[in-house]
């Protein structure tokens, strides 16, 4: 075979390669346009939230975005303008990604969020005035989940009085907290009194409102991951009194001198030591 012969098979073979991948790129590119576009058709754009928000929030368009979504998959009630959303009030908590809906929004005349805004439906919210003792000196913020202990004076069959101290509710959600001015003293001075806003059931609401009246209340405040149940008899000034006697006779008995004893056998003796053993 002739040598020029050889260079043109060279030649048609390297130009058929590269016509082929040209051919193949070009169909590569038409099939994924294609696919792209049948996407595009089957989507639509959802606002979501960037972030958690608590019901109440106020929307803005900073807190919220577009965001493709199937269209088979697009809940009822999305919104697909964030201009719709601007204002409007969240009626639940909302969690990072989802989409905003009809339903878990305030209707659109509600312009201000107060505390009914973020009461759980069936509960009620309840305030009460405190101090910065009961509040544990402001570490009691909303969000936090308090008990709420009383103490009350109880009659007895005398007629004479005692204080009795008991926990009456548990696990209850602070909403909010904060001070109001009243008149204090025969001057007029004004004084700030701390004002807790807890959120609880009517029944335990009537506990709440009679045990204010009647009695002074303190807040134990809990960790939020423990479970409710706990049930406490309460305690009275007997019950305070027997309780340091029984602490002071514990300490006594291990005070007791250690006893010793000689035993004899045969020829042998040995001394043996009791350690906190009553001395007679």
């Amino acid at each position: 075979m002739r040598k020029s012969a050889l260079i043109q098979i060279t030649v048609a073979l390297m130009l058929s390669l590269a016509a082929g991948v040209l051919i193949f790129r070009h169909m590569n590119t038409r099939v994924m346009q294609t696919t792209q576009a049948t996407q595009v058709s089957d989507q639509a754009m959802v606002a979501v939230s960037i972030e958690n928000l608590p019901r109440g929030t106020r929307l803005t368009t900073d807190n919220l975005r577009l965001v493709p979504f199937f269209k088979q998959s697009v809940p009822e009630g999305a919104f697909n303008d964030l201009a719709d959303l601007d204002g409007r009030m969240l009626a639940s908590d909302i969690g990072k990604g989802e989409p905003l809906t009809e339903t878990r929004l305030l209707n659109a005349g509600t312009t201000a969020a107060g505390v009914s805004t973020i009461i759980a439906p069936g509960m009620r919210a309840v305030a009460v005035k405190g101090n910065k003792v009961m509040g544990l000196s402001g570490f009691v913020r909303p969000g936090n989940r308090v008990d709420v202990l009383v103490t009350v004076d109880v009659a007895q069959n005398g007629g004479k009085d005692h204080a009795f101290t008991k926990t009456i509710l548990e696990n209850l959600k602070v909403l909010a907290t904060g001070t109001e001015l009243e008149v204090s003293g025969d001057d007029g001075q004004t004084a700030s009194v701390d004002v807790y806003t807890l959120e609880m059931t009517s029944t335990e609401s009537e506990k709440l409102a009679f045990a204010a009246t009647k009695g002074t209340l303190h807040f134990a405040l809990r960790n939020p991951g423990e479970s409710t149940g706990l049930k406490t008899p309460g305690i009275d000034v007997d019950d305070l009194v027997a309780s340091l006697q029984s602490r002071k006779r514990r300490s006594a008995s291990k005070a007791l001198p250690a006893a010793e004893v000689e035993l004899i056998t045969g020829t042998q003796r040995t001394t043996m030591r009791f350690h906190n053993a009553p001395v007679k």
